[in-house]
């Protein structure tokens, strides 16, 4: 059975990612969507509610699963019994970084192979980053996130906007 680790902080959730969960799903038997802990940033949402989106998202995706995890992304995959990691590419910048991570995944664990997949045209300059600053300035988000997933990203952003009032 090849079971596929998909990894990233999914802050929020973008089509774009959407279209790499979903290319992966019919490539693999089992998908592990691995949702980032991540000390050294400060994330929108909390992991487990980053986690809770994914799994709203995906819940149509029968052979797809969300979890949390910290630590080496080689030792998340071994814990799952994974084979391979999938990145996905926008553009060529992402492609060097992401050749970086690859070749040093390789190099702790060499039983783990990288697959990289482009992301669809519609999406190759999307990042939830960006998201999130058109989001901040009360932007139409709605060509960028699920319908599900943008309301979440508006609330949260009021629900900040409201304590920094207080």
């Amino acid at each position: 059975m090849a079971v596929a680790v998909y990894p990233g902080s999914f802050d929020p959730v973008t089509l774009g990612h959407m279209d790499i969960i979903e290319r992966t799903a019919h490539m693999m038997d089992h998908v592990i969507i691995g949702v980032l802990q991540n000390n050294s940033k400060t994330p929108l949402f909390s992991v487990e509610e980053r986690v809770n989106m994914l799994k709203s998202v995906t819940s149509h995706l029968k052979n797809v699963e969300v979890q949390a995890f910290g630590g080496l992304l080689v030792d998340f995959v071994h814990q799952n019994h994974a084979d391979v990691i999938v990145r996905g590419l926008r553009a060529i910048t992402d492609f060097e970084y992401e050749l970086q991570l690859a070749q040093t995944n390789r190099v702790i664990a060499p039983d783990v192979d990288t697959i990289f997949l482009t992301t669809n045209l519609r999406y190759s300059y999307l990042s939830s980053s960006i998201v999130k600053e058109i989001a901040g300035y009360d932007g139409d988000i709605s060509e960028f996130l699920h319908p599900a997933v943008a309301e979440q990203v508006r609330n949260k952003l009021k629900e900040k906007a409201a304590a920094n009032q207080v």
